[in-house]
């Protein structure tokens, strides 16, 4: 059984800052959602500010790395969406206040 919790996996995402913008990208609302199985193999779900963002792989890579630093987990496996597309309204209030849209 694995004792690695999705909020320890969080915390190391939030670790992650989007180089555009400064922010991590948990207060982004980028991460969809993280999964962990009972081997401690991780899946990450997640998607972009944009399709064209430039640092696509830059930006998945960092994140497949971050949970890796926890000793328990085995693989990491991230899956990139784009349903739903992701808008402001998905990032926390103070990415929204500093972006100009609260």
């Amino acid at each position: 059984m694995c004792s690695v919790t999705k909020e320890q996996i969080y915390d190391e995402l939030r670790k992650i800052i989007d180089p555009e913008v400064g922010f991590n990208l948990v207060e982004m609302g980028l991460i969809y959602g993280v999964d962990i199985d009972d081997d401690c193999n991780v899946k990450i779900t997640m998607t972009l500010s944009t399709k064209a963002c430039p640092l696509h792989q830059m930006i998945t890579q960092w994140v497949e790395d971050a949970p890796k630093k926890i000793d328990e987990i085995k693989e990491v496996e991230v899956n990139v969406v784009w349903e739903p597309e992701w808008n402001i309204s998905m990032a926390e209030d103070n990415v929204k206040a500093a972006l100009g849209s609260l």
